[in-house]
């Protein structure tokens, strides 16, 4: 007596086995990894499509939305970074890879606007080229996970403007390599420099990501913050920020990005002899962050 064929020997598809079948056909795929990540995005989608049930029409809107998105991007703009950003999957993906041990400072994600290049700075150096925003002071301290003073570590800083803008966003109006540099720690671990505090602002809106914020009643704003990648060597690098804790838009980042360790005190300094001192009217803003690495 013959025995029946598996449901997918025959090869035929059904709405029933339709995952089973298509995953067999991969069956002699010649990267493991390929051959599993595959198997599991394909149930995934299968069970996604069996439980919404679209209709041709809103299928072929989806597949047209896929498309535009994919043709708004360009050397300088990446709508796919975008669209897994606002579904939370890139912090997710940080979260995966980035789990530190206990004590170290936590990660959030690289964003669009980082420059491989910005200068190198003394500390006390003032990354504001144009003067403009409100004076912002910034002091901290990098250490090990055993509170020991990291000397040399490097901090790659960015931010954006007073208005919201960082300055690869407006060239001709903000001079090349406004609001970044890179310090160095000194043998206790310390670093500072002047800047200028940061301002809340919108990630780009007028694509597809955008359109589906609206559609979603969402808002595309990021809150204010500072950039930061720190890294020593014999250390694990982080990719991070520092947020204002008076932003409105702290609780809902429209990229997910806020973590409660990461809400820094941006405090208001009445001190003319200090203000004087660094070259700024008074009052002015101050914050102190230490950073905390975990060893390689």
């Amino acid at each position: 007596m013959s025995q029946k064929p598996s449901p997918t020997e025959d090869g035929y598809f059904t709405e029933a086995n339709s995952a089973d079948v298509v995953i067999s056909r991969n069956a002699e795929a010649r990267d493991a990894r390929l051959k599993s990540v595959m198997a599991s995005a394909i149930r995934h989608l299968h069970a996604f499509v069996k439980e919404v049930e679209p209709t041709n029409d809103e299928w072929m809107t989806a597949i047209e939305y896929l498309t535009k998105t994919g043709q708004i991007c360009n050397e300088w703009r990446q709508e796919w970074i975008l669209f897994s950003d606002v579904l939370g999957v890139s912090m997710l993906v940080d979260a995966i890879n980035n789990r530190k041990p206990s004590g170290a400072t936590e990660t959030t994600v690289l964003g669009p606007f980082h420059v491989a290049d910005a200068p190198h700075q003394a500390n006390g150096a003032n990354i504001c080229l144009d003067g403009k925003g409100e004076p912002l002071l910034v002091t901290g301290r990098v250490t090990d996970t055993q509170g020991r003073p990291v000397a040399g570590a490097l901090l790659d800083v960015w931010q954006a403007n007073e208005e919201g803008f960082y300055d690869v966003q407006q060239k001709g109006i903000q001079p090349d390599m406004n609001l970044r540099g890179v310090f160095t720690t000194d043998a206790d671990g310390l670093y500072w420099f002047r800047s200028a505090k940061p301002r809340h602002y919108p990630i780009p809106d007028d694509g597809p990501v955008g359109k589906l914020l609206d559609a979603l009643g969402r808002h595309p704003y990021r809150p204010a913050h500072l950039h930061f990648i720190v890294g020593a060597e014999g250390f694990q690098p982080i990719t991070t920020h520092i947020f204002t804790p008076d932003c409105p838009y702290l609780h809902s980042d429209a990229v997910f990005g806020v973590k409660k360790s990461l809400v820094a005190d941006f405090r208001s300094v009445d001190d003319p002899v200090r203000a004087a001192e660094l070259g700024f009217p008074n009052p002015f803003v101050a914050v102190n962050w230490d950073f905390v690495l975990a060893r390689a």
